[in-house]
């Protein structure tokens, strides 16, 4: 059987793993057929790096009949191009997932993918656990909920931001609600409060705290859910942002792999 073809959408950071990871031989079922960005000029560079085609819309990459398309761009690239890939016959393996926020949007990808028997494929981001989560929500009602660690400085051009917070000296409260509430706010700030709401109570059911740490660094994440017969505590903290584009790769070998974890 020959390889499966993978097409990325987005050109910065985040996919440039993903695309070295397969250079690296972390994915040696698949073959890099193109990429879509936002500036054509970045598309060409990362396109020639990576020895792949750079397209200029969602239709030139959908032409190179890719099996898998990989995200990591942004929700308006979710919500713009999903349906057109589910339609055109790839799957779609997702990190903006803030995008399924929108709860009818949600239902009508869940419909497309399953009339033209395709996948949506949540990665992880920056948490995990996802198994556990459905799990326990399978067994008894649950609460959810997740309390955010995050730098001062990360909030910037959020509403959430005021100056006065670069110069906190204790942890301050910024953000107490649902994850509904959360992702209006900060669109692209909590996509993993969102996964990891769909995978246990629903983002209108799952609380979210955010707090501002003075001389932090990264992201930090405790989730709690609370059933009947399980209560299970994640606690994940990432330095940087590159373990979102390592759980892109880990769904990828997951979706092709004889052996299933």
């Amino acid at each position: 059987m020959g390889k499966m073809k993978l097409a990325l959408i987005g050109c910065g950071y985040l996919n440039e793993i993903v695309a070295n990871a397969l250079k690296s031989g972390y994915l040696p079922d698949y073959e890099l057929v193109g990429v879509l960005g936002r500036d054509y000029d970045r598309t060409k560079d990362f396109a020639e790096r990576h020895t792949c085609k750079a397209c200029s819309d969602i239709n030139e990459l959908m032409s190179l009949k890719p099996d898998f398309i990989a995200e990591a761009a942004s929700v308006k690239a979710v919500q713009s191009y999903c349906e057109t890939i589910l339609k055109g016959g790839s799957n779609f393996v997702v990190l903006s997932i803030g995008a399924f926020a929108d709860a009818e949007f949600y239902e009508r990808v869940k419909a497309t993918a399953t009339q033209y028997q395709r996948r949506v494929y949540i990665a992880s981001g920056a948490v995990g656990g996802f198994d556990v989560l459905r799990t326990a929500a399978l067994m008894s009602p649950i609460t959810a909920s997740i309390a955010a660690q995050k730098a001062p400085s990360s909030l910037k051009n959020t509403p959430l931001f005021t100056d006065d917070l670069l110069s906190i000296t204790e942890p301050r409260q910024v953000f107490s609600g649902t994850t509904s509430e959360a992702i209006s706010l900060l669109p692209t700030k909590v996509n993993v409060a969102i996964a990891t709401a769909l995978a246990s109570a629903g983002p209108e059911n799952t609380a979210m705290h955010i707090q501002a740490v003075p001389g932090f660094k990264g992201d930090e994440y405790q989730i709690v859910i609370q059933g009947e017969e399980v209560r299970t505590e994640l606690n994940i903290y990432s330095r940087t942002s590159s373990i979102a584009a390592w759980s892109v790769v880990e769904v990828l070998q997951n979706a092709v792999a004889p052996i299933v974890f």
